[in-house]
């Protein structure tokens, strides 16, 4: 009961064990493969930036405010606007100055989304570039 060690002594058996050098190597290659030829994932925010040398402003932007009551009236700057043609020529006196004010959009917390986004529109539709809302914090609760 002797362990046997080496070859032995029958020369002319088959070999049992499997080479697994070919099998390795060939998965190395594919993992390299697949590594290279997934498409690279990029998570970016694609903004507008200011091209060119950024200088502070000399005099503080000219500000129109846009209030939507509850009801659906539109305010402004204050004044209560009849109809959605009124507003709509405003939005295009604003489009068209060459240093477009800033324009203050501020809904009622309970006003229709509609009514909003009909503001919204016409003044993306008509060429206003510098709109955002405010007054935001009423809506935390």
């Amino acid at each position: 009961m002797a362990m046997q060690i080496g070859s032995g002594g029958d020369e002319d058996a088959p070999m049992m064990d499997i080479n697994t050098t070919p099998l390795i190597d060939v998965m190395l290659v594919l993992i390299i493969m697949l590594i290279i030829t997934i498409p690279i994932q990029t998570h970016a925010v694609k903004m507008n930036m200011p091209v060119g040398p950024s200088t502070p402003p000399t005099k503080p932007p000219e500000i129109v405010r846009i209030d939507v009551d509850f009801d659906g009236t539109i305010g402004w700057n204050g004044a209560i606007i009849k109809d959605r043609a009124d507003l709509e020529n405003r939005l295009v006196q604003v489009a068209a100055l060459p240093d477009q004010p800033e324009v203050h959009l501020r809904p009622n917390k309970l006003v229709s989304y509609k009514v909003v986004a009909m503001v919204m529109a016409s003044a993306q539709r008509l060429g206003v570039t510098k709109i955002g809302l405010v007054g935001n914090e009423q809506f935390m609760n």
